[in-house]
């Protein structure tokens, strides 16, 4: 679900636009642009750092895969490590790096975080993979288009509840992933995707060029939005070019160059941020010693009045973790998260029980 409110004030704050950049990824091919070194060698051996646990958070520069970067960071000692959303070669911006511990966050990042685009996209062509960088199928005039026909296209994202899903994507067909099937020559039955879109804005409309911002919930296909304005508008359009500012609950003022921790890796614990900070809308639940160490042992312990209160009224301001019903927690030891939980009314009463334990 998409926290409205939350991505409106992140928006809000934003008084220039990111330089855009591009989207969600195809491959894990090695890229251009700025370098991404996979290893860090000091007196000709990899450096290697303890484990960490939390998330980092990446500026992606374009060129470079998502695997790219985590194979940089994975290499300088984190053999635990995952993603909430990857980005296309294309595209740049945040890229939530999960560690230790955090990787059991993704599914709950994954299914709750909205996300914040801003980006350029061209009338007048059409490519086999929405963007740029695929192979030129379609051109058309574009000089019938005037402003407000773009600013009233983009202002009817709003109303999209799907999107058709793009022939080069991760999405599968049997397995397969839909781009490799595409790259053998295969056709794919042609697939659409639930979304939302609760912010989009025209930043700028330089004929043939607009620029634009929007927000939505997470697996939005950017370059499916560019190209059903450019099917609309008569001309088709292309995405070329794509920033993501922001992924909940992290944006651009947080995240770090991958090549800053690759030219000096001892940065990297200094830069992780602590798993608690990854899921600022779950109700915290500080346990006593007593139920930490049940929690450990896998044993659900008992709501208190206090915390179960607590819970309940975060959960009717909207801070609340996921949509299904039950509430759910963030259970702390002495400040630092111990376990996901949910609550569960049993015949002796309301109780945390463990959905996924983040002790070392």
């Amino acid at each position: 679900m998409v926290n409205k409110d939350t991505l409106a004030q992140f928006c809000r704050s934003q008084d220039q636009p990111e330089s855009p950049s591009r989207t969600p990824e195809r491959d894990s091919g090695t890229g251009s642009g700025n370098a991404v070194t996979p290893a860090t060698l000091r007196d000709g051996k990899a450096y290697a750092l303890p484990q960490q646990h939390g998330v980092l958070v990446l500026n992606k520069p374009s060129g470079p895969t998502s695997a790219r970067c985590l194979t940089a960071i994975k290499r300088l000692g984190q053999k635990k490590i995952g993603h909430a959303g990857t980005l296309d070669p294309l595209a740049s911006g945040v890229l939530l790096v999960l560690l230790g511990q955090a990787t059991k966050l993704s599914g709950h990042l994954l299914a709750g975080g909205g996300k914040v685009y801003s980006g350029t996209l061209r009338l007048g062509q059409a490519t086999d993979t929405w963007d740029i960088e695929g192979k030129v199928v379609a051109e058309a005039p574009w000089e019938h288009v005037s402003e407000a026909d773009v600013r009233r296209e983009i202002a009817a994202w709003l109303e999209l509840t799907e999107q058709p899903v793009p022939p080069y994507s991760a999405a599968k067909h049997e397995g397969q992933p839909l781009y490799k099937l595409a790259r053998k020559g295969v056709e794919a039955p042609a697939k659409v995707k639930r979304m939302e879109i609760s912010l989009a804005e025209t930043l700028d409309v330089s004929l043939p060029f607009v620029s634009f911002r929007v927000a939505c919930s997470s697996g939005t296909y950017i370059r499916s939005l560019a190209h059903s304005l450019g099917t609309r508008l008569g001309c088709g359009a292309v995405l070329t070019e794509l920033t993501r500012e922001y992924s909940h609950p992290f944006g651009l003022d947080v995240a770090r160059d991958p090549a800053d921790f690759t030219a000096d890796p001892t940065l990297l614990p200094s830069c992780v941020r602590p798993i608690a900070e990854a899921l600022p809308h779950w109700p915290r639940v500080e346990l006593t010693p007593d139920e930490a160490a049940r929690v450990r042992n896998g044993i659900a312990v008992p709501c208190r009045p206090d915390a179960t209160a607590n819970a309940a009224n975060q959960a009717e301001q909207g801070i609340t973790a996921t949509e299904p019903a039950g509430g759910f927690a963030l259970l702390l030891e002495q400040g630092t998260a111990l376990a996901l939980a949910q609550l569960e009314v049993t015949p002796a009463g309301p109780c945390w029980t463990v959905l996924r334990g983040l002790w070392n």
